[in-house]
Protein backbone atom coordinates (compact mmCIF):
# COMPACT_ATOMS: atom_id res chain seq x y z
CA UNK A 1 0.00 0.00 0.00
CA UNK A 2 1.48 3.23 -1.27
CA UNK A 3 0.45 6.74 0.98
CA UNK A 4 0.75 9.61 -0.70
CA UNK A 5 1.63 13.01 0.78
CA UNK A 6 1.32 16.52 -0.88
CA UNK A 7 2.93 19.52 -0.26
CA UNK A 8 4.00 22.93 -1.33
CA UNK A 9 -0.39 24.46 -1.42
CA UNK A 10 -0.35 28.24 0.76
CA UNK A 11 -1.76 31.58 -0.59
CA UNK A 12 -0.28 32.95 -3.54
CA UNK A 13 -0.72 36.02 -5.48
CA UNK A 14 -2.79 35.75 -9.61
CA UNK A 15 -0.25 35.42 -11.75
CA UNK A 16 2.37 33.92 -9.73
CA UNK A 17 3.91 30.36 -9.78
CA UNK A 18 3.28 27.32 -7.28
CA UNK A 19 4.80 24.01 -7.18
CA UNK A 20 3.67 21.55 -5.57
CA UNK A 21 5.00 17.91 -4.26
CA UNK A 22 3.42 14.91 -3.84
CA UNK A 23 5.50 11.97 -2.12
CA UNK A 24 5.14 8.84 -1.92
CA UNK A 25 5.90 6.23 0.84
CA UNK A 26 4.97 2.21 1.92
CA UNK A 27 5.74 1.61 -2.10
CA UNK A 28 7.94 2.47 -4.51
CA UNK A 29 6.52 5.51 -6.64
CA UNK A 30 7.89 4.05 -9.63
CA UNK A 31 5.04 1.43 -10.38
CA UNK A 32 2.66 3.85 -10.46
CA UNK A 33 1.08 6.14 -12.86
CA UNK A 34 0.00 9.39 -11.42
CA UNK A 35 -2.38 12.34 -11.52
CA UNK A 36 -3.32 15.38 -10.40
CA UNK A 37 -6.97 16.33 -9.28
CA UNK A 38 -8.48 19.82 -7.20
CA UNK A 39 -11.39 20.14 -6.00
CA UNK A 40 -12.57 23.55 -5.23
CA UNK A 41 -15.73 24.35 -2.61
CA UNK A 42 -19.19 23.16 -4.29
CA UNK A 43 -17.73 21.71 -7.11
CA UNK A 44 -16.90 18.41 -8.33
CA UNK A 45 -13.30 17.19 -8.26
CA UNK A 46 -11.74 17.77 -11.50
CA UNK A 47 -8.80 15.94 -13.48
CA UNK A 48 -5.78 18.22 -13.66
CA UNK A 49 -2.59 16.37 -15.00
CA UNK A 50 -1.32 12.89 -15.16
CA UNK A 51 2.32 10.95 -15.85
CA UNK A 52 3.06 7.95 -16.75
CA UNK A 53 5.39 5.33 -15.14
CA UNK A 54 8.24 6.76 -16.73
CA UNK A 55 7.81 10.26 -17.25
CA UNK A 56 7.09 10.28 -20.95
CA UNK A 57 3.83 11.10 -21.72
CA UNK A 58 1.46 13.44 -19.77
CA UNK A 59 -1.90 15.18 -19.99
CA UNK A 60 -3.46 17.80 -18.62
CA UNK A 61 -6.90 19.61 -18.91
CA UNK A 62 -7.59 22.19 -21.15
CA UNK A 63 -7.31 25.07 -17.66
CA UNK A 64 -4.01 24.82 -17.24
CA UNK A 65 -2.41 23.49 -20.22
CA UNK A 66 0.68 25.51 -21.66
CA UNK A 67 1.01 26.96 -18.17
CA UNK A 68 1.51 23.74 -15.89
CA UNK A 69 3.80 20.67 -15.95
CA UNK A 70 3.71 17.66 -14.54
CA UNK A 71 7.07 15.66 -13.90
CA UNK A 72 7.98 13.03 -11.35
CA UNK A 73 11.77 12.18 -9.47
CA UNK A 74 11.33 8.10 -9.14
CA UNK A 75 14.28 8.30 -7.22
CA UNK A 76 12.83 10.86 -4.86
CA UNK A 77 9.47 9.02 -5.18
CA UNK A 78 8.30 12.37 -5.99
CA UNK A 79 5.94 13.37 -8.42
CA UNK A 80 5.48 17.60 -9.07
CA UNK A 81 2.90 20.13 -10.65
CA UNK A 82 4.26 23.16 -11.44
CA UNK A 83 1.26 25.84 -12.26
CA UNK A 84 2.28 29.00 -13.73
CA UNK A 85 0.25 32.14 -14.09
CA UNK A 86 -1.98 30.82 -11.68
CA UNK A 87 -5.49 32.60 -11.36
CA UNK A 88 -8.12 32.88 -8.95
CA UNK A 89 -10.08 30.15 -10.17
CA UNK A 90 -6.88 27.44 -9.48
CA UNK A 91 -8.16 28.35 -6.03
CA UNK A 92 -9.21 24.86 -4.65
CA UNK A 93 -7.60 22.04 -2.57
CA UNK A 94 -4.90 19.69 -4.76
CA UNK A 95 -5.03 15.66 -4.71
CA UNK A 96 -1.98 13.85 -5.96
CA UNK A 97 -3.23 10.06 -6.92
CA UNK A 98 -1.73 6.72 -8.07
CA UNK A 99 -2.65 3.96 -10.20
CA UNK A 100 -0.83 0.43 -9.76
CA UNK A 101 0.32 -0.26 -13.41
CA UNK A 102 2.31 -2.61 -15.42
CA UNK A 103 3.32 -0.67 -18.24
CA UNK A 104 6.31 1.92 -17.86
CA UNK A 105 5.30 3.41 -21.19
CA UNK A 106 2.15 4.19 -21.31
CA UNK A 107 0.79 6.43 -23.58
CA UNK A 108 -2.89 6.94 -22.96
CA UNK A 109 -4.02 8.80 -20.09
CA UNK A 110 -6.68 8.37 -17.04
CA UNK A 111 -8.66 11.04 -16.26
CA UNK A 112 -11.40 9.55 -14.02
CA UNK A 113 -11.16 10.00 -10.08
CA UNK A 114 -12.04 6.18 -10.23
CA UNK A 115 -9.46 4.94 -12.05
CA UNK A 116 -7.06 5.76 -9.21
CA UNK A 117 -6.49 3.38 -6.25
CA UNK A 118 -4.76 5.73 -4.01
CA UNK A 119 -4.97 9.20 -2.71
CA UNK A 120 -2.83 11.93 -0.88
CA UNK A 121 -5.20 14.56 1.92
CA UNK A 122 -4.69 17.07 -0.02
CA UNK A 123 -3.15 20.89 -0.07
CA UNK A 124 -5.15 24.00 -0.35
CA UNK A 125 -4.02 26.66 -2.77
CA UNK A 126 -5.41 29.80 -2.98
CA UNK A 127 -5.04 32.02 -5.83
CA UNK A 128 -5.99 36.38 -4.69
CA UNK A 129 -6.70 38.69 -6.88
Amino acid sequence: QVQLVESGGGLVQAGGPLRLSCTASGRTLSSYFMGWFRQAPGKEREFVAAINRRGSSTDYTDSVRGRSTISRDNAKNTVFLQVNSLKPEDTAVYYCAARAMRQLYYSGTYRSAADYEHWGQGTQVTVSS
